[in-house]
């Protein structure tokens, strides 16, 4: 072999090595800013689901973690109990309720009549105490803030006629409609003199959450077994088949009569 051809193909051979390095070399940087790039990836996506966990904490729990502020005129334990009729009336029926649940609504359409007649003779009074069963079983905040939005009229003094418009106007139950205080304020417009500034701010603000979050913790605690919970004295008359208002009125004056 010529001195010439030798030479060229040392040249080739170092051409190549050269070429060999560099792909090397470009392979260690790529997979260097691949790894780099990765834990970039890594790093971002746990600053946001940190972010969306934070914001997700101040949706769900902020409202509910501010003090317990009861309604004007609440009774009983941690004044958990909104009180309709005279305080002097000689029954007492204990309703716990959910204005998103439809059996709620069916026991007061049906027993409506019945329960104004009772209160407003003084034979009769009704502690309502407020519960988020539904939101708990499909979600939602309308069981919460609707509740919020009846505490506020009862600041107003207009508690029964606000309850009444909430079950009048149910929305079906996976309808989360009363979540949108904007909703509720417009209902109060039904109820002469509630829809004023100082009823809207307790709405929007979420002024009675928390209680109403201390009430649904009583419930629970209670042991009931779902709402409607309608107890006379100690007689859950909601779990008797055979109740009917006219019985509930019989036993209402039966009891008084002792």
């Amino acid at each position: 072999m010529s001195e010439k051809n030798r030479e060229g193909k040392r040249t080739a051979r170092e051409r190549l090595a050269v070429e060999r390095e560099k792909q090397k070399s470009a392979d260690r940087r790529r997979r260097t800013l691949t790894v780099g790039a990765s834990v970039v990836c890594v790093l971002a996506l746990a600053a946001v689901i940190g972010i969306v966990a934070a914001n997700a904490g101040k949706d769900e729990g902020s409202e509910e973690a501010g003090p317990v502020v009861a309604p004007s005129g609440a009774l009983g334990k941690d004044g958990l109990a909104i009180p309709a009729g005279k305080e002097s009336a000689p029954s007492t029926l204990t309703v716990w309720e959910d204005f998103r649940c439809p059996a709620c609504k069916s026991f007061e359409l049906a027993y409506r009549p019945t329960l104004h007649e009772l209160t407003g003779s003084g034979q009769l009074e009704i502690e309502y105490h407020l519960v988020t069963l539904i939101d708990g079983n499909m979600g939602g905040t309308g069981s919460r803030n609707s509740a919020n939005a009846a505490a506020c009229a009862q600041d107003a003094g207009k508690f029964t006629e606000y309850h009444d418009v909430l079950f009048d106007n149910q929305p079906p139950e996976p309808d989360d409609a009363f979540a949108d205080n904007a909703k509720l304020i417009e209902l109060a417009g039904k109820i002469e003199g509630l829809d004023t500034p100082a009823f809207r701010s307790c709405v929007e603000d979420g002024t009675h959450n928390s209680w109403v979050a201390k009430s649904n913790e009583a419930f629970q605690q209670g042991g009931f077994s779902g709402t409607p919970t309608v107890l006379l004295g100690d007689k859950n008359i909601y779990q008797d088949r055979s109740m009917t208002p006219a019985k509930l009125k019989e036993m209402v004056e039966e009891a008084n009569r002792q």
